[in-house]
């Protein structure tokens, strides 16, 4: 008895629906993978990333940083991270390997001079993430989902996060951690908003900056306020277990709509978390 050949068309068609379904097993396993206090409280989540250098030579708007991404193939929302001022991308790195290992798309930026400006850093953020879309790997690429972007950021970054989602409400969330800008308005955000300040910070103060920031935002778009206690401006530039859970909650629930979430942000699994005094204040408008 002798084999049958098989036929190369026949061949290629088999290995496909076999990677189809590879994907298809990766997406299903990250969708009921269930959020659990300890999951977001831990230094990584669910997924191993791997990481892709962007260098200042070929960026374009902004200069180079790091992309983040999940190995396990499938289609993920995409964030672009700025530092602060004078700072680096390495101020941040953590909490774009932190989202990432959550099912995520990071790019952390290193911008064009340490002494941008919020505004500057802004434009440099939507042009990071227009790098990812277009100019990264085939496999970075491939494993974006356009329809689904944010932007986050330290001290100006999270200035210019703010400015990036009052000037492109197709983004679907931002995460500005204690944020710094010359004004404190912000009624044309429309974009999910998640702030965080911090109580002894005497850069950024809280009164000037972060609690303004949030007073502005309309009531009608899906917002919070995390301060927190005993902390300094330099909060975000070391993995802060709070920063990372929430950020991890914000994102999962505006970016991939996924509501099991929202019992982080503002339901009883937020009221349990916070029993430990984490926070001076916390604000939200919730439900959502």
């Amino acid at each position: 008895m002798t084999d049958r050949p098989i036929h190369p068309r026949r061949h290629l068609t088999w290995r496909a629906a076999c990677l189809l379904s590879l994907v298809t097993l990766g997406l299903a396993q990250a969708q009921t993978t269930a959020p659990t206090s300890s999951s977001l409280n831990a230094t990584s989540g669910y997924l191993s990333i791997s990481s892709e250098s962007v260098s200042r030579l070929s960026a374009s708007g902004f200069g180079g940083g790091t992309i983040y991404y999940p190995r396990t193939a499938g289609q993920y929302g995409l964030i672009a991270i700025s530092p602060g001022f004078t700072a680096t991308q390495s101020s941040v790195a953590w909490i774009g390997e932190k989202l990432s290992s959550h099912g995520f798309v990071v790019i952390v930026i290193n911008t064009n001079s340490t002494l941008d400006q919020p505004s500057s850093r802004a434009r440099q953020l939507r042009a990071a993430l227009s790098h990812a879309l277009n100019r990264s790997s085939a496999t970075v690429r491939g494993r974006i989902d356009p329809s689904r972007q944010a932007v986050a950021g330290h001290s100006m970054g999270g200035g210019g996060s703010l400015i990036a989602a009052e000037d492109d409400p197709t983004l679907k969330a931002a995460f500005p951690l204690t944020p710094w800008n010359t004004t404190s308005s912000f009624t044309q955000v429309r974009v999910p908003t998640m702030i965080f300040g911090a109580d002894g910070d005497t850069v950024a103060a809280v009164t000037v900056h972060a609690r303004p920031f949030y007073t502005s935002i309309p009531s009608t778009t899906s917002k919070a306020y995390a301060e927190l206690q005993n902390a300094t401006h330099f909060a975000p530039n070391v993995r802060n277990e709070a920063i990372g859970r929430y950020g991890v909650a914000w994102m999962k629930r505006f970016m991939d709509g996924d509501t099991r979430y929202s019992t982080f942000l503002c339901g009883a699994e937020h009221n349990s978390y916070n029993t430990t005094l984490r926070f001076d204040r916390y604000q939200s408008n919730c439900p959502y």
